[in-house]
């Protein structure tokens, strides 16, 4: 058997993050629109160009952010752990999409409930 190359690794890690990061953007996408609908109608008065913005730079560092999974894979797909790795790395895509959740939440929160107890 041929040993795995870091391309190989690399192409494999692509062939799994890649797909669910649709599915994290959606999860933080949903986040923001429920509070954002929570707070409505005065969170319509808040959608500026520069609110937008920021929005925009927020899911950007979410997503730069998701990257980080691609440390951990790699590391771990080149150790002799791969196999095992390959079945339960769905959650560290778990654990890490709960926390961006969780972050998400906190800052939509505050982007939109201005004023309004939300504890």
């Amino acid at each position: 058997m041929e040993a795995a190359t870091l391309r190989d690794y690399a192409t494999d890690a692509v062939k799994f993050w890649e797909p669910r990061r649709i599915l994290y953007n959606l999860v933080l996408t949903a986040i923001v629109l429920i509070y954002f609908a929570i707070g409505y109608p005065t969170s319509k008065m808040m959608v500026t160009l520069d609110f937008c913005l920021a929005l925009f730079i927020l899911a950007v560092i979410a997503n730069v952010a998701y990257c980080a999974a691609y440390i951990v894979d790699l590391f771990v797909q080149s150790s002799g752990f791969r196999e095992l790795w390959q079945q339960y790395r769905w959650l560290l895509f778990a654990i890490g999409t709960i926390f961006a959740a969780i972050i998400t939440r906190f800052v939509a929160m505050g982007m939109f409930q201005h004023g309004v107890a939300s504890y």
